[in-house]
């Protein structure tokens, strides 16, 4: 079971590939929610301004998932606990990323971890496959990560929320209503 360091007012919109997160915190940002970007996504597209390639990133794959994670603590860090807040992935995500890649956990991850604090966690179900720039899963692959996700959250004992696939704007209301 996990121990919270404190109690946050942070909710995790979380999922494997393909779930339509970012699409549902965009939309939870229109309207005026307060929400963060996802980090994997962001560290490629930075790193990808500094001249490498996204085969060049993900080949060191451990390298990779620090930089990620390091992005994610810092966020997670800046953020007021009793701020109303919209996560698009947090940090126990990256579990799910280190045991599909057969990494082993290392401290700064498990520290993290340990001092993390969600509201809910709202794990939104599997959309249609897509592929695009930044994705290098298969259709297996992302179910297997869809899977270690909800592993890894229910192991950790926090309050989960299966988002059923509905219309975006349906998904939005479905988690509104289910926040406090």
């Amino acid at each position: 079971m996990h121990t919270k360091k404190a109690s946050t007012n942070w909710h995790v919109i979380t999922g494997g590939p393909s779930t339509g997160k970012t699409t549902v915190i965009n939309m939870l940002a229109e309207r005026g929610y307060k929400t963060t970007i996802e980090h994997a996504r962001h560290y490629i597209d930075t790193m990808r301004t500094e001249g490498q390639t996204v085969e060049d990133l993900r080949s060191n794959r451990k390298k990779f998932q620090i930089g990620v994670l390091d992005m994610q603590i810092e966020q997670e860090a800046s953020i007021l606990p009793q701020d109303l807040v919209f996560l698009d992935r947090a940090i126990p995500d990256a579990m799910a990323y280190y045991q599909f890649l057969k990494l082993d956990y290392d401290e700064k991850l498990l520290t993290a971890v340990k001092n993390t604090s969600y509201k809910k966690i709202f794990i939104l179900d599997r959309l249609p496959f897509t592929k695009d720039y930044a994705r290098t899963e298969d259709e297996e692959a992302q179910k297997k990560i869809h899977q270690l996700i909800i592993n890894v959250y229910t192991s950790l004992g926090f309050p989960i929320v299966s988002v059923p696939v509905l219309p975006p704007t349906e998904r939005v209301e479905f988690i509104l209503k289910k926040i406090e």
